[in-house]
């Protein structure tokens, strides 16, 4: 539960503890010490009532009149002050118990949490050995508890103070702190994400500055690995075409016209024959036929020769049209930008194969009644979207052999390839940098 607590919560919960817990017990010691205090502050006024108690009885001893003695006694004693005379005669009217809250005094429930001790003390008087009255200490504790509800009030301030003063110290460093260490979390996740090029900003403490240095330093070594990356996927990719370049023109050279001699001499042979060898020759010319077929559609898998005559977006239409052919069950739709056709190179020989390579697995694995192309150039990002309602890809085989090698083309090309299952289809999604591409060379 604690690790779940933001850093702030963690830093100040527990400051506010500490001095919430410093109020209560200052609360409590205050409370503790009141009653001795006010014990002590008033035991000489009691030793002193104690005497005066003394005093008047002796004077009423060795009195002519001790009543008369008593009454200018009385009449000398001040109302405001903690000596009083209660008479001992029916139908004096009781001494009225002093107020423990001035005008200005401490609030009611202050009052009430402190033991208040009982300091009231009685001393007799006697007039010819009969009780005339007491003499009663009644103190004013209004001024001691005004001193301790102070007291409680230059605690309370000082505490809170200190709590507010720490509080803003507490946020000023929990904020120097915290702000460069979300910068740094921010830049790990960009990191994370592959943007190599935002650099984290280096401030707070020298421990977080010395540790976003390293992660920006991180991030140039894996932008100049992610280029070295892509650099060697290019040249990989152009070894490829140069490949399928160099074995589509074998094809097309050898056995190209291999073939078709092997069909012209099967017809002269034919002829010649005067239709003796008329079904074996049949069978000949059907075999022909289709070698000659099956290496047409090699050559346009290993090398599409026509995008460069005709260009991108012409060739994808004809690549759309082949497919409506051979798969006239499946309900194909395109919406192809006339501008593809300023895409040439390897830009130009990925998006065809792409095309391909998803049509070719909407045709073998999916299953599909409709499938839909979509191919758009806006600003300088080509985006490409084959989507089809098919059964989907496999649970845990996202990309097989063939969109495989398609990525590593999109990587090299610095874009992104995606597969996903949404609204019961299959999407193959590709964005690619328009400006990129075209600064490449052309490759075969």
């Amino acid at each position: 539960m604690w690790q779940r607590l933001s850093f702030r919560t963690q830093l100040f919960l527990p400051l506010g503890v500490m001095f919430v817990t410093a109020l209560i017990m200052g609360g409590v010691l205050l409370h503790a010490f009141t009653t001795g205090q006010l014990a002590e502050e008033n035991e000489p006024t009691r030793r002193s009532t104690r005497a005066v108690a003394e005093a008047l009885n002796s004077a009423l001893r060795s009195s002519g009149n001790p009543r008369r003695t008593l009454d200018d006694f009385v009449r000398m004693l001040d109302a405001s002050s903690n000596i009083q005379f209660r008479s001992a005669e029916a139908g004096s009217p009781p001494l009225a118990p002093r107020p423990l809250q001035g005008p200005h005094g401490p609030p009611a429930w202050f009052v009430n949490l402190l033991t208040i001790p009982d300091l009231h003390i009685a001393f007799p008087v006697t007039i010819d050995g009969q009780r005339a009255g007491d003499i009663v200490f009644t103190p004013d504790l209004s001024a001691a508890l005004f001193e301790t509800w102070v007291g409680f009030l230059a605690l309370a301030g000082f505490v809170l103070v200190f709590m507010g003063l720490t509080a803003i110290i507490a946020h000023v460093l929990a904020g120097s702190a915290l702000r460069p260490l979300e910068d740094l979390g921010d830049g790990l996740t960009r990191l994370r994400g592959g943007d190599y090029a935002t650099p984290i900003p280096v401030a707070g403490p020298p421990e977080i500055r010395q540790s976003c240095e390293e992660a920006n330093a991180l991030a140039t070594t894996l932008a100049q690995l992610s280029q070295d990356n892509r650099d060697l996927l290019h040249r990989l990719v152009s070894l490829q075409d140069d490949e399928r370049r160099d074995l589509a023109r074998e094809l097309h050279d050898e056995l190209g016209p291999l073939l078709f001699g092997i069909r012209a001499g099967t017809i002269a042979l034919s002829e010649a024959s005067q239709g003796n060898l008329g079904k074996p020759a049949q069978e000949v010319m059907r075999s022909v036929e289709a070698l000659q077929q099956t290496n047409r559609r090699i050559l346009d898998r290993l090398r599409p020769l026509y995008i460069e005559e005709l260009g991108l977006a012409t060739s994808v239409q004809t690549l759309l049209q082949n497919f409506r052919r051979q798969a006239p069950h499946v309900g194909l739709t395109a919406t192809i930008d006339p501008d593809l056709n300023a895409i040439d190179g390897p830009l130009a020989q990925t998006i065809y194969r792409l095309i391909q390579e998803a049509l070719t697995n909407v045709l073998r694995h999916a299953g599909a009644n409709n499938a839909h192309v979509q191919a758009t150039i806006a600003g300088e990002v080509l985006s490409l979207e084959i989507s089809d309602d098919g059964g989907g890809f496999p649970e845990g085989n996202v990309f097989g052999r063939g969109l495989t090698g398609m990525h590593e083309r999109v990587r090299a090309l610095s874009g992104s390839l995606s597969l996903l299952r949404a609204n019961d289809r299959t999407y193959v999604r590709c964005r690619l940098p328009v400006a990129t591409a075209r600064g490449e060379p052309a490759t075969g």
